[in-house]
């Protein structure tokens, strides 16, 4: 399906961007209202099989929906396709995913401008195509700057990975207001003025991670989930501090994590718990490591400053949880 009169052109400030759907599912009046509600042409509605043909004689694209529920013997090559496409013309790719393609995915596709939606209902995807649209026209206006062109594009890549490091602490809210419900029902201005720092917790030295076992790591894990049995869930969620123990876990016990499972681990929507990874990533915090077996698949896992981090913590958390049960 084409809009009459509609043909692929560059994102221009003022214009409605359009949207081409890649879907094995071509239903006109769902993909028509998708559009309409964020607020975007619908350029055309075509097959996986169709996508390569059509993007090539493409002269312009503005933004790309991938929809793939389930893998396909070429799903892997036109991910790959996509993703080089995005990065060449400065488009916006959306991957609408499922737990069965998104270690796939999110293998392939590495350029800046992707969003991934795993599951999620219409409102997710229509804000997915919102926020993507919304960073288009953006980037629009900085092709569009020629004095200091340059640092007006670094400047717009650094508000691009700012934007997604806010969306990511926006999905956790609820455990942020209620941290500060408990603050202002306090006695006290500040309850905890810490320990004194003990220089086996600090580096260099021995590593912080021996005696720790993955045993104890999980037990915390637990403990963290059981929360929910005694209060509403929502005031808890925290998916970095969740991912990361897993990973430490993981490390301890010699195994590697990928993505859908480290998204289990999050505890929250796999959407939420994917800008999570990309923001750890970007912090160094966690490494993407390819598959040997596999290069479509990667594997996450904890940098090494990180792990010993994690460890400290661990070794002064027990301190002073021993302090305060003597």
């Amino acid at each position: 399906m084409t809009e009459e009169g509609d043909s692929p052109s560059p994102l221009i400030v003022g214009r409605r961007p359009g949207l081409l759907v890649v879907s094995a599912r071509k239903d006109a009046d769902f993909h028509a209202a998708l559009a309409a509600a964020a607020d975007l042409r619908l350029q055309a509605i075509i097959s996986p099989d169709e996508a390569a043909d059509w993007i090539d004689q493409a002269p312009a694209l503005d933004m790309l929906l991938l929809q793939c529920p389930e893998p396909w013997p070429g799903l892997a090559d036109l991910l790959s396709r996509l993703d080089e496409d995005v990065q060449n013309r400065g488009s916006s790719l959306i991957v609408h995913c499922t737990h069965a393609t998104i270690d796939l995915a999110y293998a392939i596709c590495r350029a800046p401008a992707t969003r991934f939606l795993c599951d999620g209902d219409w409102g997710d995807l229509v804000g997915q195509l919102i926020q993507a649209r919304q960073a288009g026209e953006c980037a629009a206006l900085v092709r569009e700057s020629d004095p200091e062109k340059e640092q007006l594009r670094r400047l717009s890549e650094d508000v691009g990975r700012l934007t997604r490091t806010i969306e990511a602490l926006v999905s956790a809210r609820a455990g942020v207001a209620g941290a500060a419900r408990a603050q202002q029902m306090s006695d006290r201005s500040s309850d905890y003025i810490g320990m004194p720092a003990d220089p086996a917790d600090q580096g260099p030295g021995p590593s912080s991670l021996h005696g720790l076992r993955a045993a104890q790591v999980r037990e915390m894990l637990r403990a963290r989930r059981m929360r929910t049995d005694f209060l509403p869930g929502d005031l808890f969620a925290d998916p970095a501090w969740d991912m990361l123990l897993d990973l430490l876990a993981a490390r301890l016990e010699g195994d590697r994590v990928s993505v859908s499972s480290l998204c289990i681990a999050a505890a929250v929507p796999p959407t939420t718990a994917l800008r999570w990874i990309r923001t750890l990533s970007e912090q160094g915090l966690v490494e993407r490591h390819a598959d040997p077996l596999d290069g479509r698949r990667i594997f996450i896992q904890l940098a090494d400053h990180t792990a010993e981090a994690l460890g400290r913590w661990f070794h002064a958390s027990r301190r002073l949880l021993v302090a305060a049960a003597g």
